[in-house]
């Protein structure tokens, strides 16, 4: 049975925090009320349902995307749920998590209980917004027409998280090479001129000596430097998988000058179009806006968007909290208080994610052809130095013949 972990307010005014056991998000609020309990939030937090083998990094978002399409389909051209997902099933290839994951929501059907339920409890493969919106389709009798918006859904999620990626991907891989060729200058190349120097018997210039102590520095500790240099980014990482890391890290990327308006775009494309997606299927503003706050990617976001979500609880309008908001543009805020005031919010929403996921691209591939001459200078640069510290004392000795 899915586990959920939930923040509720008792009789006496208190905030209680815990856990409980429920077949859905529903039920485990209306066990908190049985106790007592007003919730104030719900999270799916874990499954005590396994199955053997079945890894928890879960599928591929592309195979999950063309699994949702198949599915789609296969429900609106009018085959039962249940012999579709046993079709699918039968499929050659295919992820084997996904595979195992769904006999195990197979089986949960067979029990009577809803695919959205069923799915909830691999909750590593399909997430919130995937459980909600099934759940959404399931009772509006239109699944084959969420499950398609899904589907679109993933498919502009991977393009954007590509994106922003690639371009923080791309300066990395070029420092990695600019690394490993300069070290091979200094451990192996200038050595071999060190003999040279020493039968001439010439002082040598200031940036020669430098790159000779240099290179002496890199030949006797070349491990140590390795191990910082490979260590340091491992340290990092791992530490911005920690609670505290990751708000760290997502703070900072954020408050970087060029980077951080990519990030910034990418993630206000990515919540609007949850938001859309949610409100389309008739999610609830302010269930939908904790989903989007879940998901954003970036925990500045999730504060912004928790805010929001504590405003309209407190009978406020979505649009209010976000124009005080620093990380909100004001084009953005302006455009969701329209769609307020004509009842046209999920279309604004769309409309403000196509314009930002525009943006975001846009804003990858100028910042990736800016990269690019920027470290081929920067790396030339670095070897020129060291050529013309290696044959300044060849051209003191030129001189000294003449």
């Amino acid at each position: 049975m899915p586990v959920y972990s939930f923040e509720a307010r008792s009789v006496d005014g208190r905030v209680r925090k815990g856990d409980v056991d429920a077949e859905s998000e529903t039920e485990a609020k209306v066990k908190l009320r049985a106790s007592q309990l007003i919730p104030i939030t719900v999270t799916l937090k874990s499954s005590k349902i396994s199955l053997p083998g079945l890894s928890s990094k879960g599928v591929k978002s592309k195979e999950l995307q063309t699994f949702t399409r198949q599915l789609a389909v296969l429900t609106g051209a009018g085959v039962p749920i249940v012999q579709g997902l046993e079709a699918l099933n039968r499929g050659n290839g295919g992820n084997p998590n996904l595979k195992k994951a769904l006999k195990g929501i197979l089986a949960q059907l067979e029990q009577g209980k809803t695919l959205s339920t069923a799915m909830s409890s691999y909750g590593n493969i399909f997430d919130k917004i995937y459980t909600e919106l099934v759940a959404a389709g399931e009772a509006s009798g239109s699944l084959d027409t969420v499950l398609n918006r899904l589907s679109e859904y993933i498919e502009k999620s991977n393009k954007i998280t590509g994106k922003v990626k690639g371009a923080l991907v791309y300066p990395a891989v070029i420092m990695i090479v600019s690394t490993l060729v300069i070290s091979v200058i200094l451990i192996f190349v200038i050595p071999s001129f060190m003999d040279l120097f020493s039968a001439s018997g010439q002082e040598l210039p200031a940036l020669t000596m430098f790159v000779v102590n240099l290179s002496e520095l890199f030949k006797s500790y070349w491990y140590l430097i390795f191990g910082v240099i490979i260590g340091g980014p491992l340290l990092l990482r791992s530490y911005a998988k920690t609670p505290e890391g990751e708000k760290n890290k997502d703070s900072l990327l954020i408050a970087m000058p060029v980077l951080g308006t990519l990030v910034l775009r990418s993630c206000i494309a990515r919540f609007t179009r949850t938001l859309a997606i949610l409100l389309t299927a008739g999610v609830r503003l302010a269930e939908a806006i904790e989903i989007a706050a879940n998901t954003s990617g970036n925990y500045e976001m999730e504060k912004v968007l928790k805010q929001t979500k504590m405003s309209i609880t407190q009978g406020r309008t979505f649009s209010e909290p976000l124009k005080k908001s620093k990380l909100i543009p004001d084009m953005v805020s302006q455009m969701i208080s329209i769609g307020e005031e004509s009842g046209n919010l999920d279309t604004m929403l769309n409309k403000i994610a196509d314009f930002y996921e525009e943006e975001v691209e846009a804003a990858a591939d100028t910042l990736t052809s800016l990269i690019e001459p920027f470290m081929m200078v920067f790396l030339g640069g670095i070897i020129a130095v060291l050529v013309i510290a290696m044959y300044l004392p060849i051209f003191n000795m030129a001189n000294t013949v003449t």
